[in-house]
C-alpha cells in the first residue's frame, strides 16, 4: 500500500522515500478535507454560516499563501534541516488566533501537508507525519489564547513552543545520529531545534508588538472574524 504512494531511494546507507503521483494527489485531498472540517467547525459554532464560512476560506487562503511565501525567504538555514523564515509561523498562529484552537489545528495540518508536497523529506512514515502535518498543527495552539489579554503573543509562544516538541521529538528519535561529537541526543535535539524556531520566534515577538503592528494585527482580526 505504501508503494503506492512513494518510493524507495537508496543513497549509500540513507533509505527515504520520494512522493509518487497518487501520493502527491493523496496528500492534497487530505489537505482540502482538513481545510473543509475547519471551516465546517467555526461554521457550526457561529451565527450567519455561509458568509462565516466563506470569510474564513478566503482568510485562511490569505494566511496560508502568506505563510508558504515566507517560508521560502529563508534568513538561515540550519545544516541538517529547519530555518529562520520571514515570520512564516506567524501567519499560521494567526489562524488559530482568528478561529480557535480546533479550526487552528486542522488548518496547521493542512498547511504541514503543502510544505510536504512542496518540500519533502520521508525516511519513515511515522517521522513524515511528526515533521509536517503534526509540528505545523501544532501552530495553531495559538488559538487558546484567541480571546486573552495580549492573546496574539502567547499563542504564538504556545504555537511554536508546539512545533518545537515535534521537531525535538523528531531529531531525538529519527535523526540522533547527526548529534554533535560529545553531545547527549536529547541535548543535541533540544538545542539544534530551539535554536532556529527560538531566533524565529523572537524576531517575530517584537515585530508583533510594535504598537503600530498590534493595531494592525487587531483590525485584521475584526475583518477575519466579521467582528468589524
Amino acid at each position: 500500500m505504501w508503494k503506492m504512494f512513494a518510493t524507495q531511494i537508496v543513497d549509500g546507507e540513507e533509505v527515504s522515500y520520494q512522493l509518487t503521483t497518487p501520493g502527491y494527489a493523496a496528500l492534497v485531498l487530505i489537505a482540502l478535507l482538513c481545510i473543509c472540517a475547519a471551516v465546517a467547525l467555526v461554521r457550526g459554532s457561529k451565527t450567519g454560516g455561509s458568509r462565516i464560512a466563506t470569510r474564513q476560506l478566503m482568510f485562511s487562503a490569505m494566511a496560508m499563501a502568506l505563510a508558504t511565501v515566507t517560508s521560502m525567504i529563508k534568513l538561515f538555514e540550519a545544516p541538517m534541516g529547519g530555518s529562520v523564515t520571514l515570520c512564516s509561523m506567524l501567519f499560521i498562529v494567526l489562524i488559530g488566533y482568528w478561529y480557535g484552537p480546533k479550526a487552528g489545528i486542522l488548518t496547521g495540518v493542512a498547511y504541514g501537508i503543502l510544505q510536504l508536497i512542496i518540500d519533502p523529506y520521508i525516511l519513515t512514515l511515522p517521522q513524515m507525519l511528526v515533521d509536517y502535518p503534526l509540528a505545523f498543527g501544532a501552530l495553531g495552539l495559538s488559538g487558546i489564547f484567541a480571546n486573552s489579554k495580549h492573546g496574539l503573543q502567547k499563542g504564538y509562544l504556545l504555537g511554536i513552543f508546539g512545533r518545537w516538541v515535534f521537531a525535538f521529538l523528531s531529531g531525538y528519535i529519527f535523526f540522533a545520529y547527526y548529534a554533535w561529537e560529545g553531545w547527549n541526543p536529547v541535548a543535541y535535539s533540544a538545542a539544534y531545534n530551539a535554536s532556529y524556531i527560538g531566533i524565529e520566534g523572537i524576531i517575530t515577538l517584537v515585530l508583533v508588538s510594535l504598537p503600530p503592528m498590534q493595531s494592525a494585527l487587531q483590525s485584521v482580526k475584526k475583518l477575519a472574524t466579521d467582528e468589524a
